[in-house]
C-alpha cells in the first residue's frame, strides 16, 4: 500500500521516538508520543517474573497507571449500533450484535498488564469480555486457517497468528477497571491481545476475520513489526 508524504513523516517520528526510548532516554517527546522517567512502579515490575519465566515489564518499558489514548479514527461508540463478524475461513460463520455479546455465556473479568510500543506499559488493567476461543468455538475455523485479522471501523486491521490469537488471555473486551470503554479506548468494544504490542489490540472493532493467508493490518504495512511480540521488542520491521 503506498504512503503518502505526510504518513511517512508521522511514522518516521514515530520510529525516531522509539529508537530514541530504547537507547535509554530519561524523559523524550515526540509528536505527542511520551516517556515516563523511571519509577518506583517500574522498578518493582522490573523485579517480577510472569508464570512462563519471562520478566514481567518486557525490554524498553516503563510503567504508567492507566492507558494513555493513542488516536486513530474514531468508530461509532454507542452500543444500539454494534455488530461484531465472525467470519471468512470458518464453518459457521455468524454476527453478534451488543446485547448478544455481553450476554455470551464466556463473559469473564480478566487481569491484564498492556504494552504500548511508544514503551509505556499499564500492569493489572481490568477488562470485562469474552474469550476470543470461546467465539471462535462458534465458527469452527476451518483447518487451513492460520491467522486471524482484527476489522474495526474505517479499515483499520491487524494481524495475529491463530495459535496467538486462540491463546486464553486473548478476549474480546467492552469493560476496563469496572467501567465502559471510552471512546478513546475503543467504545464500544475493542480485541485484547496482551502479550503483543498494544496496536495488534485493535479499537472500535467491528470483525473477527479467520484467513489461510497472512494479511499485515495498517500499522504493519506501514513499517511496523509483522508479529509485535514486546520481549524480543519487535517495534519494527
Amino acid at each position: 500500500m503506498p504512503i503518502d508524504k505526510d504518513e511517512r513523516a508521522r511514522v518516521e517520528d514515530r520510529r525516531r521516538f522509539i529508537l530514541t526510548a530504547a537507547a535509554g532516554t530519561a524523559v523524550a517527546a515526540l509528536g505527542g508520543w511520551y516517556l515516563l522517567s523511571d519509577n518506583s512502579l517500574t522498578r518493582a515490575a522490573r523485579a517480577q517474573t510472569r508464570p512462563d519465566g519471562r520478566p514481567r515489564l518486557p525490554p524498553g518499558q516503563r510503567v504508567i497507571e492507566r492507558l494513555r489514548p493513542m488516536g486513530g479514527e474514531e468508530g461509532d461508540p454507542a452500543p444500539r449500533n454494534f455488530t461484531l463478524r465472525v467470519h471468512g475461513a470458518v464453518d459457521s460463520p455468524y454476527t453478534l450484535d451488543f446485547r448478544e455479546l455481553v450476554s455470551h455465556p464466556g463473559v469473564r473479568e480478566q487481569l491484564s498488564d498492556v504494552h504500548c510500543v511508544t514503551a509505556w506499559s499499564v500492569l493489572g488493567a481490568r477488562f470485562t469480555g469474552v474469550g476470543l476461543a470461546d467465539l471462535a468455538a462458534r465458527a469452527r475455523p476451518k483447518p487451513t486457517a492460520r491467522h486471524v485479522i482484527f476489522e474495526a471501523a474505517h479499515g483499520y486491521t491487524a494481524n495475529v497468528r491463530l495459535d496467538e490469537a486462540l491463546a486464553p488471555n486473548v478476549m474480546v473486551v467492552w469493560e476496563l477497571d469496572g467501567q465502559p470503554l471510552a471512546r478513546a479506548h475503543g467504545a464500544p468494544v475493542r480485541a485484547l491481545v496482551p502479550d503483543l504490542y498494544f496496536w495488534k489490540s485493535a479499537k472500535w472493532l467491528t470483525g473477527i476475520r479467520f484467513v489461510e493467508r497472512d494479511a499485515p493490518g495498517y500499522w504493519e504495512v506501514r513499517g511496523y513489526n509483522n508479529h509485535a511480540d514486546p520481549w524480543k521488542e519487535e517495534r519494527y520491521s
